[in-house]
Formats: C-alpha cells, structure tokens, sequence
C-alpha cells in the first residue's frame, strides 16, 4: 500500500527539514543542542540524532535551499513557537518544489 504525500512528509521530510534546522542554529547561530531543541520543540537526543546522521536522511548543498534554512533558522530563534509551523510548511514547500522531497514510490 502506498503511503499519502503526506504521510511520506512525516517520515521523510520533517525530518530532513529538522535536521537542516538544526544543523543552521548550531553552525550559523551558535546554539547549542539544549537550545535547538528547546526552538524545535524536540529532544535533544533528537538533536543529536540528527546531527549524527541517525535520523533526517537528507544532503541538501544547494546554496538556495541552505540560505533559505538559515533565515527560517534565524526567524525561529527570534520568534519561536509563533513562526516555527509556518517556517516548516514553508521549508517544505520549497523542497517539494525543488524536486528535493520528492513522493515517488517504489
């Protein structure tokens, strides 16, 4: 059975978005894993996860996708809990749009 798109966003692109978000508050800000996780509403251990590899299976290089993670990293961190869904539905939307998330199913 085939998953919906968004079911395949939860298990695949949130998680990608999260450890781009985290990986901007950690490079570009200076935070550390207590404070991301605090900004993401997760654990650190997720933190971590994310950092190591463990979770968020994603490599995303390109100058565009990354600059848009470090301005919603930075509107996340100034704003917090108020902009944090919008700034994820709007990473989402980019990647999906870049062909970076993509729904194709084997």
């Amino acid at each position: 059975m085939k998953n919906t798109p968004c079911e395949y966003i939860v298990w695949n692109g949130l998680p990608a978005i999260r450890k781009g978000l985290a990986q901007s508050m950690i490079n570009d800000f200076g935070l550390n894993q207590n404070e991301v996780a605090d900004k993401l509403g997760i654990t650190p251990a997720a933190v971590s996860q994310y950092l190591s590899g463990k979770r968020g299976h994603s490599n995303f290089n390109k100058k565009l996708i990354l600059k848009e993670f470090k301005s919603s990293a930075k509107r996340i961190i100034d704003k917090g809990d108020e902009v944090l869904i919008s700034e994820t539905c709007r990473l989402c939307r980019i990647l999906v749009s870049k062909n970076l998330i993509t729904f194709n199913q084997k």
